[in-house]
């Protein structure tokens, strides 16, 4: 059984920055697709950003510049480097996770993803 576990949100001003991890466990493949997603009380979960095996990756406009995806292959672990932020970044955040062979098209697509951590909190104050 695969379980997602995320951490490191939090609340900061508005120009400060968070780094979120996400440790995976259960998986039966070697490698992994990742992605970290948001989303705002009332609205659609958003694709932010995706890394696939091959360290190729995928960025949402609003934080192209100011967030970075990395991975660690070996403990199946996923990062999220946020910069820069601003207040609406404000939002949970959630780690994903699914087997390689993933269209780099299709990276910020939550269909395309079957495993979901359970969220944390990312609060940023003007």
């Amino acid at each position: 059984q695969v379980q997602l576990a995320e951490s490191g949100g939090g609340s900061v001003q508005s120009g400060g920055s968070l780094r979120l991890s996400c440790v995976g466990s259960g998986f039966t493949y070697n490698y992994v697709t990742w992605a970290w997603f948001r989303q705002v009380q009332g609205k659609g979960r958003e694709g932010v950003a995706a890394i696939d095996k091959d360290g190729d990756t995928r960025y949402a406009d609003s934080v192209t510049g100011r967030f970075t995806i990395s991975q660690d292959n070996a403990k199946k672990t996923v990062y999220l480097e946020m910069n820069n932020l601003r207040p609406e970044d404000t939002a949970i955040y959630f780690c994903a996770a699914a087997g390689p062979g993933k269209l780099l098209s299709r990276l910020l697509l939550s269909v395309e993803y079957p495993y979901w951590g359970q969220g944390t909190q990312v609060s940023v104050s003007s």
